[in-house]
């Protein structure tokens, strides 16, 4: 009778602990969710090994605490096309959002049809969805009449309404928010010559952005970098009590062209000891007439026929890029603290990624726009809470694609059909994980690149081919794909090529671009510039 008294008392303990348990499970806060964007970060952090002076001690901290993927690439290697790719969770080559947001309107309700942006979803599920910065191509957004399905709150354009003489340094510069630029205008307005810029490059005014230089006080808006800004409204939006999860998008703009920040980031590193890519001099013998129309960029002699004009040119937009890394990575270190320090640190998902890479004259070529492993690697990086794997790297081929089914499986959030990318949540939880798995990058129309874990193969859309073995040659300066010893090996890149390649958006018909105009003068006038021969 004794035995029978222990046995049900212990049972009555079992089922009220278990009932405890259930009780406690079923009522647990979703996670949030702070997604930090970082416009046009190549892998220049130290934990990356990008490049070997980079100076990032805040993300290689956060790096080292969750789970970091070293291979992971956008689907476009421009900010506006990437950027609603990875929002969208839909592909280029399906929607046909390639470069213009204007042509993107045409089509938004057809893409988007039974489908929400990513924000927008967290929204619908019972989020508050906060924003600040450059988190769509335009800021919080690139479509007006849909910010408010996006967005909870937002913050103010800090870029708006700049003080006179910080705009006046820019030369009529479009893009407001990639203020503020040096005082002389930085390498290609010297070059040039101020006259020259204002009388005959006005109009198209994009290229004199490739440019740095360190910025003293007087240089820089009163209320600090736009990035700083941005950092701030995010810290204090982090310390406000919070009635509903929250998913926090905070989009830092640096190390966008212009390469400028303040001159204390730029003392770091001594322009004498600046370490500049190694360009073969032989580096396009084997690259196809359209991939050297990609690398040919905006500037009157196409960017290297530029910058190696003057030998301090590309150690100055070296060091410039660097600073601005570094800077950046100070802001993001803030928002970090913060978060950490709030109630919220604990159950928050922090995920960081750049919409592209970054040319800093490898393959001859700067910014993004091209197939090259610069233009489309990027930092990828997740910290789940109380995760085991957290601490350790996944070598796996990913794609930027693949951030929205991966937030919508950790936060149990309903599955939506249109998703193309795949959850990384396996990898999360076992980085170690390999699969045969390509991914698949566009640079406007029919241009591809298929990376697999140890190989990049392009097709161009005239037919022209790339292939590299990044096995032995990670700067991808020896093209393998005229070797029929590799047949095999681009049959089984060709696989994961689209089927069917949407018409760029806004067009009924495919007409052809300024890549073909190119390509066409190149050929009838034998014009190709020596430096791409």
């Amino acid at each position: 009778m004794k035995q029978i008294f222990v046995i049900f008392i212990t049972f009555l303990c079992l089922s009220s602990c278990l009932s405890t348990k259930s009780k406690e499970t079923s009522t647990d806060t979703p996670p949030n969710v702070l997604f930090i964007s970082v416009d046009d970060l190549n892998d220049w952090e130290g934990v990356l090994l990008g490049h070997p002076q980079a100076i990032t001690p805040n993300m290689d901290k956060l790096f080292s605490e969750g789970v970091l993927f070293t291979n992971a690439h956008a689907s476009q290697p421009v900010c506006t096309a990437s950027r609603n790719s990875i929002l969208s969770g839909i592909h280029p080559t399906s929607s046909g959002w390639y470069s213009s947001t204007a042509n993107m309107k045409k089509n938004y309700e057809t893409v988007m049809a039974n489908h929400n942006m990513l924000p927008e979803h967290f929204k619908n599920n019972g989020y508050n969805t906060y924003a600040t910065g450059k988190v769509f191509h335009s800021g919080e957004s690139d479509y007006k009449d849909k910010t408010d399905d996006f967005w909870t709150e937002y913050s103010p354009q800090f870029w708006r309404n700049m003080e006179p003489h910080i705009k006046e340094n820019g030369y009529g510069y479009r893009g407001t928010m990639f203020y503020p630029f040096p005082k002389n205008g930085g390498q290609l307005v010297e070059l040039y010559g101020e006259k020259d810029i204002i009388e005959n490059y006005k109009d198209t005014n994009r290229f004199y952005s490739l440019c740095g230089g360190p910025l003293e006080d007087e240089d820089i808006p009163e209320k600090g970098m736009y990035d700083e800004q941005i950092a701030n409204w995010a810290i204090d939006k982090l310390n406000q009590k919070q009635d509903k999860p929250f998913f926090m998008a905070v989009g830092f703009i640096r190390p966008h062209v212009p390469y400028t920040a303040p001159k204390k980031y730029f003392d770091l590193y001594p322009i004498e000891d600046i370490v500049v890519p190694e360009v073969p001099e032989d580096e396009f013998e084997d690259i196809p007439i359209m991939g050297k129309a990609i690398a040919y960029g905006y500037t009157p002699r196409g960017g290297w026929g530029d910058v190696s004009q003057k030998k301090e040119i590309l150690p100055e937009l070296v060091q410039s890029y660097l600073a601005c890394v570094t800077f950046v990575d100070e802001q993001i270190g803030k928002v970090i603290d913060a978060l950490e320090k709030s109630p919220n640190g604990k159950n928050t998902i922090i995920v960081l990624w750049s919409d592209h890479g970054q040319h800093l004259g490898e393959k001859r070529h700067f910014r993004k726009q091209a197939l090259w492993e610069e233009a489309t690697k990027v930092p990828l990086y997740f910290k789940v809470p109380n995760n085991k794997s957290n601490g350790q790297k996944s070598s796996q081929v990913v794609s930027l694609l693949d951030v929205y089914p991966t937030l919508t499986e950790l936060c149990s959030l309903p599955e939506l059909p249109k998703l193309e990318g795949e959850s990384m949540v396996p990898l999360i939880n076992a980085p170690e994980t390999k699969t045969e798995r390509s991914i698949l990058t566009t640079w406007y129309y029919k241009n591809h690149a298929v990376r697999s874990n140890d190989w990049r193969y392009i097709r161009y859309r005239n037919g022209g081919e790339e292939l590299y073995n990044h096995k032995i040659d990670p700067g991808e300066h020896i093209n393998l794909a005229g070797n029929p010893e590799y047949a095999e090996i681009i049959e089984t890149h060709k696989k994961w090529l689209p089927k069917q390649d949407a018409i760029p958006a806004g067009s009924t018909e495919w007409e052809g671009d300024k890549l073909d105009g190119i390509v066409k003068e190149w050929e009838a006038n034998n014009t190709i510039p020596k430096w791409l021969r």
